[in-house]
C-alpha cells in the first residue's frame, strides 16, 4: 500500500519556513529577510519558486516587499482578514521600477461601476492614474487608480511621472489622506478594446477584475482601484494553517 507521506511543493515549504522563524522570533518584526539569492542558496530552489513564496507571504501580510530594497517583516498577520489584497497593494506600491509604466495621468469620465464607488453620477470627471505593469512575459497587470477631484486637488496625481513612494505615501505626505479600510470585489468578465490593447490579449480571453474602494476613517472614498488582470495569467493562491 502507498504511504501517505506528502512533501508539499517547494515554495510552501518555504512559505511555511519562514513563517515559522518570524512566529520564534528568528526573524523580529522591522528585520529584512535574506536576499532572494541567499534563499535560493538555502532551500535549493530557482529564483522563481522563491519569489513566488516571498509574494504569498506579502500577500499574507507577513512582510513587506520594498521595490529596490528588499523584504522586511512585519510579523505574524493572526487572521486572514489582516492580509494585504490587490486593491491595497495597488493602492500602496511604488510606480519606480523598468516593469511599470504609467499610460495615463489626468481627468477622465468615469464609468458606471467606478462612478457607483466613487459616490458620483455616472459620467462624472474624476482624475485617472493608470499604470502598466509588464513581467518577462510581456504585460501581466493594468492598475487603474480613481480619485475624487477634491482629493486630488495640490497632488502630482494628475501628473505622468511616476510617484516612487506609491499613491499611499503621496497622499499621506501632500493632503495628510489615511486610508482606514478597503471595500474589495472580484469578478471575471470578458476585456474592453483598450485592455485588450495594453495586455495584448484577445477580446475573448477572460479577464479578472478587482475593484476596490480605498474609504478614511469617516467613509468617505479616497480613491476606487481598477485592477485588470489577464485570467491565463493569475490564479487566485493562498498558504495558511488548516486549524
Amino acid at each position: 500500500m502507498p504511504g501517505l507521506d506528502f512533501t508539499p511543493p517547494k515554495y510552501v515549504q518555504i512559505v511555511q519556513a519562514i513563517q515559522e522563524r518570524i512566529e520564534d522570533g528568528t526573524y523580529a518584526p522591522g528585520d529584512m529577510l535574506p536576499s532572494e539569492s541567499r534563499l535560493v542558496r538555502e532551500f535549493g530552489a530557482g529564483r522563481s519558486t522563491v519569489v513566488r513564496a516571498l509574494q504569498i507571504l506579502s500577500m499574507q501580510g507577513w512582510i513587506d516587499r520594498e521595490h529596490g530594497r528588499g523584504s522586511f517583516v512585519k510579523g505574524s498577520p493572526g487572521r486572514s482578514s489582516e492580509r494585504s489584497h490587490a486593491g491595497q497593494s495597488a493602492f500602496d506600491a511604488s510606480e519606480s521600477g523598468r516593469a511599470t509604466a504609467i499610460v495615463h495621468a489626468g481627468r477622465a469620465v468615469a464609468a458606471d461601476a467606478i462612478a457607483n464607488a466613487l459616490g458620483v453620477p455616472t459620467g462624472s470627471p474624476a482624475v485617472l492614474r493608470r499604470r502598466l505593469i509588464a513581467d518577462d512575459d510581456g504585460p501581466s497587470e493594468l492598475v487603474s487608480l480613481w480619485f475624487p477631484l477634491d482629493v486630488a486637488e495640490g497632488t502630482d496625481l494628475a501628473d505622468a511621472q511616476p510617484i516612487n513612494i506609491g499613491v499611499r505615501g503621496h497622499l499621506q505626505a501632500v493632503k495628510q489622506v489615511r486610508p482606514a479600510s478597503i471595500a474589495e470585489r472580484l469578478s471575471a468578465r470578458l476585456p474592453s478594446d483598450d485592455e485588450c490593447k495594453l495586455l495584448k490579449i484577445d477580446r475573448a480571453s477572460p479577464v479578472l477584475n478587482v475593484i476596490a474602494g480605498v474609504l478614511d476613517a469617516a467613509g468617505s472614498v479616497v480613491a476606487v482601484a481598477d485592477v485588470v488582470l489577464p485570467g491565463d495569467l493569475h490564479e487566485l493562491e493562498d498558504v495558511y494553517p488548516a486549524s
